[in-house]
């Protein structure tokens, strides 16, 4: 049993249930999913006195979300860094709780994307229409968008290092096995219409229509609705919840954007997950279970190989090893849970990494691995060829 440092643990989850959810609000996703997540952890909405939000729901971020759940947090962290902010407020939660900041930490997100119809992806700099901004400026012009800046990593991954699209589609394979064994997520393939709601073949990737070449229709995660939340606690109280905690104790947090000289095959990751190694005093081969963010097949390799898992530009050849089913001998299961491409994607979807990756070490996943002992939940924020931020976190079962 690894014996690194017990500063906090992950007491309480809820994952909203639906993908398709018209009617209701984020706020009301965020709600009900707190108000779950606290149940499970055996704990009171009185006992939670620091509020972690992405500013994904109404009015003020933090303030407004505060006065909406009733209560008056000692610390309240707004960082807003895309689908990485729930590995970045993990952290944080993580710290604040070490230095006595707070004892009970909340994470909610709710989106209903799938509802309200948007054009995740499709849109000018895949950030949405607005003034110009120097953080776009160089792309906005050539009509880039954000899955054609996802195909232009894989290109030039391809070009490099002899990547195939037969190997990027083995990414899709998986996650789609382990979708079929996730009753939610095959609810929210049927809910969104998916052509095929069964498991695929590499073949049944390469022959979906091309979206940004080199990335097919089945290398894109699904636009859904969702939610979710996650309730970290101090050992003291972790001691007393209704499960057995699972212990943050790796983190790591990065940002990388566009620079004279910069390799695109390169993501934050490379520089947020040797720190979180370093602090867990782990190591990728140790790793059981890797919850990786998948908006796209080309995120899931890049990711591996700057995690640690295989050296640049041998991620084709690991993922050709057939290791990554959740029964497969070899280490890591990838996103078990069915991940961004076949279970929910609702705009960000770092919260659901860590909710995953808590089931597993709990032995509660719908697609369990035997004896799994330590997780990564790793999030991408932003844009992979431009600017984007990385979180890793390193999670124990107790």
């Amino acid at each position: 049993m690894v014996s690194q440092r017990r500063d906090a643990a992950i007491v309480g989850i809820h994952e909203y249930p639906k993908r398709k959810a018209p009617g209701v609000t984020p706020l009301q996703i965020k709600a009900e999913c707190a108000a779950r997540a606290l149940d499970d952890a055996g704990l009171k909405w009185s006992d939670v006195d620091g509020l972690y939000d992405a500013q994904d729901g109404a009015g003020m971020a933090g303030l407004g979300l505060a006065e909406y759940f009733g209560f008056k947090p000692n610390v309240i962290d707004t960082t807003a860094v895309g689908g990485s902010s729930y590995e970045f407020h993990a952290s944080h939660a993580k710290r604040d709780i070490a230095a006595g900041k707070c004892k009970v930490a909340l994470l909610t997100y709710g989106s209903t994307a799938h509802s309200d119809s948007r054009r995740i992806g499709s849109m000018g700099g895949g950030m949405g229409a607005g003034p110009a901004s120097p953080l776009s400026n160089m792309t906005d012009s050539w009509g880039m968008t954000l899955i054609a800046n996802y195909a232009m990593v894989a290109q030039r991954h391809m070009y490099q290092y002899g990547t195939t699209s037969e190997q990027l589609a083995r990414i899709s394979v998986a996650t789609r096995a382990h979708a079929m064994r996730n009753p939610e997520a095959v609810q929210a393939m049927t809910d969104l219409e998916f052509v095929g709601i069964n498991e695929i073949t590499v073949e049944d990737v390469l022959n979906s229509r091309m979206i940004a070449d080199p990335l097919h229709l089945l290398e894109c995660c699904m636009v859904s609705d969702g939610g979710g939340a996650v309730v970290i606690a101090s050992p003291e109280v972790a001691r007393d919840c209704k499960k057995k905690p699972v212990w943050i104790i790796g983190s790591g947090e990065a940002t990388k954007y566009s620079e004279n000289g910069g390799d695109l095959t390169v993501s934050a990751a490379a520089q947020s997950g040797p720190r979180a190694w370093a602090e867990a005093d782990v190591s990728a081969d140790e790793i059981d279970i890797a919850m990786i963010y998948d908006s796209f097949t080309i995120t899931v390799m890049i990711m591996l190989e700057d995690l640690g898992f295989c050296k640049k530009g041998e991620g084709g050849a690991f993922v050709s090893e057939q290791r990554l089913r959740w029964d497969s001998p070899l280490k890591p299961a990838l996103n078990t849970d069915g991940g961004g491409l076949s279970s929910n994607h609702p705009g960000m979807r770092g919260l659901f990494l860590l909710l995953e990756a808590t089931r597993q070490l709990r032995g509660e996943s719908t697609s369990q691995r035997a004896d799994a002992r330590l997780a990564v939940a790793h999030g991408n924020g932003g844009m992979l060829a431009t600017s984007h931020t990385g979180g890793t976190i390193i999670l124990a079962r107790d």
